[in-house]
């Protein structure tokens, strides 16, 4: 692999350095490394690209592919800081010329501390046990109260109850139960520490009780998924704000 991905945070923010030569068999690796710090949550991703080399142009659509994740789920402003005069040139036509990009690093924070928006969440750590997910509705039903969204006390607390007891039943991990308040949307994520991926089911038997949960989430939450994290996984849903 021609390509190095290494990241390092403030306490808020997290910076991946992106070196080496770029081409299209990097394409996935990279996507997968920066898919990872936006499983952080940070409050802004800084991707500095000051010791990156394009040899194929057509790699960079992986940046519009995170961007496209940001803003799906975390939210995350992405930031790409100190391209080379070479890479800039790729960056500013075509399909990429609406990337945000800056001359470096210390432009780019500028920019996101003039734009930090307080974002309310609520944490909880959570052992694979079988009262966790009625735990993890009693958390969301406190979000909604608190942040005034009654309407979203039913699909948030499923959503949660669903996430968690997934968890119990396949992972059986300790895990990071996560809601924020977006402009448009309520967050829900649970973190756990197994890389297996969940896979929704394809039929399930109308008589059973189990294998629903999946189904339940997509049809409750205006757009869920799943990241790989440093130490497993995050599988989120947002739900639209009324």
């Amino acid at each position: 692999m021609s390509i190095r991905c290494e990241t390092h945070g403030d306490g808020t923010n997290l910076t991946a350095t992106v070196s080496g030569r770029l081409t299209l068999t990097d394409v996935v690796s990279l996507r997968d490394s920066l898919l990872k710090c936006l499983a952080e949550q940070p409050d802004a991703l800084l991707i500095d690209l000051a010791r990156l080399e394009v040899d194929q142009p057509l790699a960079l659509s992986v940046f519009t592919v995170v961007l496209r994740q940001a803003a799906r789920w975390p939210g995350t402003p992405v930031l790409l800081c100190g391209p080379t005069p070479a890479t800039r040139r790729h960056l500013v036509i075509g399909a990429h010329q609406r990337l945000p990009l800056f001359a470096g690093i210390a432009e780019a924070l500028a920019q996101v501390h003039n734009e930090r928006i307080t974002v309310p969440s609520l944490n909880e750590q959570l052992l694979p046990l079988s009262g966790a997910p009625r735990h993890a509705r009693d958390v969301a039903t406190e979000a909604c109260l608190r942040w005034d969204l009654p309407d979203l006390v039913g699909a948030a607390s499923l959503i949660a109850n669903e996430l968690v007891a997934n968890v119990v039943d396949h992972a059986g991990t300790m895990m990071t139960l996560h809601l924020s308040l977006r402009a448009r949307h309520l967050n829900i994520a649970v973190r756990d520490g197994s890389p297996a991926l969940p896979v929704p089911p394809v039929d399930v038997n109308p008589d059973s009780l189990g294998g629903r949960g999946l189904l339940l989430i997509n049809e409750l939450a205006s757009a869920w998924g799943c990241l790989p994290s440093a130490d497993g996984k995050v599988v989120w849903a947002a739900i639209r704000r009324p």
